[in-house]
This record gives structure tokens, C-alpha cells and sequence, in this order.
């Protein structure tokens, strides 16, 4: 069981990665039924997975974010892009300018 939710994180971040290389609404996670698993993203793609949304949501450009943020419209791609890495205070600021606050919670891996 291990081994396939951890092959279901990886196909929901290609997914989720299809999406932001496509344009593409995120799909909203469905309900928890009785007997299903959790499929977390790990955490640096579900803050970038909120940036995305965020910059949707805002009807933003990422050159215009670029500009608010003055920076480069590359590194706006790569702090969307799942695959390439980039440091969770820059995703934080990004996401204030865009009017949101990022939340991170713990919980048992049990």
C-alpha cells in the first residue's frame, strides 16, 4: 500500500504540473470516503500549487507578478514550475503580493 500511494503523489504531481505547463484550472481534491487514502503533496508543491492558483484566482500574468515583485518573469515560471526548486519565503512573498497567506500544519503520520 506504501508503494502505491507513494506512486499516486508522483502521478498527482505530474498532473498537477500538466496543468500549470497547459494553463489549466488545479482540480479541486474530492471528499474522503471511508477506506480511501490521503494523497499529500509534498510541501514545497503545494505551496507552489497555491502560488498557481493564487496567480489564477488574481487574473495575474507572471510578467505582471514579476513587475510587483521586480524581478525576472523566469524565476515567476520556475516558482510555479513542481520540478524546479525555490526557496518557501520567495513563494511567501509572491503570495502576498497576491493578497494570500500561506499556512503550513503538522500532523501524525500514523
Amino acid at each position: 500500500m506504501d508503494k502505491a500511494v507513494t506512486e499516486a503523489q508522483d502521478c498527482m504531481e505530474t498532473a498537477i504540473a500538466s496543468c500549470v505547463k497547459d494553463k489549466e484550472d488545479i482540480p479541486i481534491p474530492s471528499k474522503l470516503e471511508k477506506g480511501d487514502y490521503p494523497i499529500r503533496l509534498p510541501a514545497q508543491t503545494a505551496a507552489k500549487t497555491a502560488l498557481y492558483i493564487a496567480m489564477r484566482k488574481s487574473n495575474l500574468s507572471n510578467s505582471e507578478l514579476a513587475r510587483r515583485l521586480g524581478s525576472d518573469e523566469k524565476e515567476i515560471r520556475r516558482m510555479i514550475d513542481p520540478w524546479h526548486s525555490t526557496k518557501l519565503p520567495r513563494i511567501e512573498m509572491a503570495l502576498s503580493v497576491l493578497g494570500f497567506n500561506l499556512s503550513v500544519s503538522m500532523e501524525s503520520a500514523a
